[in-house]
């Protein structure tokens, strides 16, 4: 048997609510910084109760030249920013991304809505299909964030869509490391993308899952685990990983940020919305079997920490029938809500940049910890330094899709 080939990240690039660079992400979460804002645009839509949400600051979307726009809506655009500069930290050149050993994984909750608004109320009040322009599919089209950086970047590689909501982004690192970890690419420009719309926020709204209570107090909101919470914010951002085959890494002297140890993603085979805590379980321990490690090498565990009621119960009682009360336990939602396709992207940066800065953010706005969950070891109130060499982030979607990945620092 061929020896296992190992997947390292040797590219970090993304743009979120609290930051778009490493060391003002470090800050936000060092300083309890929230990215939650109000959004007084949605007041004039009828019936919608929540009005918090996180949004990205300065996207320059002329840094990506105007040919290679055209087909890309905000969250193409969004993946497109974070791509670039994931590409730049990671120093790989023009011809290394337009090879076949070179591909694209990346998610996102489905296309442009902004794009499929524009596109469907135009057709819907005319009745016609006048002046339509034949790029706004493009925009619109569930792989579009995966098709446009394949284009804007020539890859030749194998090309990955994960559409699963908001697993999109660890399902897009997950799916990457699998591709070069069984040979069929060498680097893989791997993450998730969400753009910020109303009808996001109007899917959860439906469904009573939305923080509604602190609309007024839009830095209290969202709350992870604790007993006043009342539900999700909606978020937007974008994070790219570039993995890389890691002789391939060293033979050109690139910067290694971490490896990928392990991946595991399954399904809870029970329902649609209702969250399970053995499927929850079952997707952790499969990374662990998959990295060879035992429970008790994760140094911490960030949690996907939605702060809706069922998801945080079946998810505190799932960490803890893996890990029981030993390890530290955070979550970033509170921070910068919940950036839904680019979830697993971005909890898996931040979890990489603690890995490097030893230190464990706090789970922002966990003041009372639920009691009807399970008793796991919250990290609260204050930053704890602590230098851990392997982390795994956790993340959970509807259709009972789950995934967990393992990074260990080298």
């Amino acid at each position: 048997m061929s020896q296992r080939r190992r997947v390292v990240v040797t590219g970090i690039g993304f743009l979120s609510p609290i930051g778009n660079s490493l060391p003002d992400v470090r800050a936000s979460l060092l300083e309890g910084r929230s990215g939650i804002v109000t959004m007084p645009e949605w007041e004039n839509i009828g019936a919608l109760r929540t009005r918090v949400a996180g949004v990205c600051r300065d996207v320059d979307e002329n840094l990506i030249p105007r040919q290679t726009r055209r087909s890309m809506g905000r969250v193409s655009i969004l993946a497109a920013l974070a791509a670039q500069k994931a590409v730049a930290d990671a120093g790989l050149t023009e011809e290394q991304l337009a090879s076949p050993s070179c591909g694209v994984s990346f998610g996102s909750t489905e296309g442009s809505s902004q794009a499929m608004e524009e596109f469907l109320s135009r057709i819907l009040s005319a009745r016609s299909l006048k002046g339509m322009q034949s790029s706004t599919y493009l925009q619109f089209m569930s792989h579009t964030c995966a098709a446009n950086l394949a284009m804007m970047f020539r890859t030749q590689g194998p090309v990955v869509a994960s559409c699963t909501a908001c697993v999109a982004g660890s399902q897009g690192i997950g799916f990457g490391y699998e591709q070069i970890l069984h040979g069929k690419a060498d680097l893989m420009l791997s993450g998730g993308a969400e753009e910020m719309h109303f009808m996001d926020a109007g899917i959860f709204d439906i469904m009573r899952a939305t923080s509604t209570d602190f609309n007024d107090r839009p830095h209290m909101t969202p709350r992870p685990f604790d007993a006043a919470r009342d539900g999700l914010v909606v978020a937007e951002g974008a994070g790219c990983l570039v993995l890389e085959e890691y002789e391939h890494a060293r033979r050109r002297n690139a910067r290694i940020h971490a490896e990928i140890a392990g991946f595991g993603t399954n399904c809870d085979g029970a329902h649609l919305t209702n969250p399970s805590s053995d499927g929850m379980a079952g997707a952790m321990r499969l990374a662990l079997e998959d990295a060879a490690l035992p429970p008790d090498s994760i140094g911490h565990v960030n949690a996907h920490a939605t702060a809706t009621a069922a998801g945080d119960v079946a998810e505190a009682a799932a960490t803890f029938k893996v890990f029981g009360d030993r390890v530290p336990v955070t979550g970033f939602k509170g921070y910068m809500g919940h950036t839904l396709g680019a979830a697993g992207a971005l909890e898996s940066i931040f979890t990489i940049l603690m890995l490097h800065e030893g230190f464990i953010a706090p789970t922002r706005n966990l003041d009372n910890p639920d009691p009807q969950l399970a008793p796991i070891q919250h990290v609260m109130k204050e930053p704890r330094e602590l230098r851990f060499q392997v982390g795994m982030n956790n993340n959970f979607a509807f259709g009972g899709i789950n995934t967990s990945l393992i990074f260990r620092r080298l």
